[in-house]
């Protein structure tokens, strides 16, 4: 509707905002779909923490009640931290940092071990290095602010 006063939502917003919503919203989907027979193969072998959770998202990723309820605060946390810049930043920077040393967790623990209390499998440790790479990345190179709109009739050099 021309002339209307509302704003299509995240419209207007600093894309630093935007960005950290969409990766607030990817971990609540993946923190929620970890508990969906289907999407979580061997749902049945779901179990609260530990190594023995054979359950895995998409057939791949090693998933647990913890490991899901971690994803779905995750979530969250984005959410609550993109209502402002500063706070976008940290979510995606500190977040990011949070996943390269859960990346390094995985390295180091034998997956067997009860140390593995996550769990993380291989595939696990991937992924949280591309998460913590990747979200480090969109937290320092994802400008802050909406791009400024030249005034119409401005000069053009």
């Amino acid at each position: 509707m021309t002339g209307s006063t509302a704003r299509e939502p995240g419209r207007g917003q600093p894309p630093l905002r935007r960005v950290a919503q969409a990766v607030g919203v990817v971990f609540l989907l993946v923190g929620l779909l970890g508990f969906v027979p289907g999407v979580t193969t061997d749902i049945g072998a779901l179990r609260f923490a530990g190594h023995e959770s054979d359950a895995r998202l998409l057939g791949v990723f090693q998933v647990s009640v913890l490991h899901n309820l971690v994803h779905l605060l995750f979530g969250v946390a984005g959410l609550l931290l993109a209502r402002t810049t500063s706070g976008a930043r940290t979510f995606l920077v500190g977040g990011g940092a949070i996943y390269l040393v859960l990346w390094v967790y995985g390295l180091v623990v034998d997956h067997g071990s009860t140390a593995n209390f996550i769990p993380v499998n291989t595939a696990d440790n991937w992924l949280h290095l591309g998460l913590g790479v990747g979200m480090v990345l969109l937290g320092l190179l994802v400008r802050g602010a909406a791009p400024r709109h030249r005034a119409r009739g401005g000069r053009q050099g």
